[in-house]
């Protein structure tokens, strides 16, 4: 942990809590890879699957916050935040098809689905809820921002 700023680490706390739905303090392995996808991070299943060997020492299939900062600890620190902003600026626009300045919710939604297919209809209206925080249906390019790099 000593190698991630404060921010990183509130962003991998934000991250890990929205996605431990059953409020264990653990996340399966398999979330991890959705997390990290969110985050902008591109790894082979092979690879990953190496990093959470290394990672889950108690060979658990889960990690707890201090494992999964660890693990997301090698991504963050090769990330270059100008090519992550880049790359979800490009996002962005791909997603507000009407060049309206926001994606709706629902088109939140489908994005969620594509990049993880085991978020339940309850998960996807928790972190939908978390990130629309002002109930308005829409989110503007801060917002989508700030919930993919956390």
């Amino acid at each position: 942990m000593d190698s991630l700023d404060a921010d990183q680490i509130d962003a991998l706390k934000k991250a890990f809590v929205s996605f431990d739905t059953d409020k264990k303090g653990a996340i399966g392995t398999d979330t991890v890879s959705t997390i990290l996808r969110m985050m902008g991070v591109k790894i082979s299943e092979k690879n990953l699957q190496e990093v959470i060997a290394e990672t889950d020492e108690d060979g658990s299939g889960e990690l707890e916050f201090e494992e999964f900062v660890e693990l997301a600890a090698k991504f963050l620190i090769e990330e270059d935040e100008e090519a992550l902003k880049a790359e979800l600026k490009e996002a962005f626009r791909i997603y507000d098809k009407g060049g309206d300045g926001y994606i709706t919710t629902d088109v939140l939604r489908e994005i969620l689905r594509e990049l993880d297919n085991r978020l339940t209809e309850s998960d996807l209206d928790n972190i939908i809820e978390e990130v629309d925080e002002d109930g308005s249906g829409t989110l503007d390019f801060d917002e989508f921002m700030e919930m993919m790099s956390g």
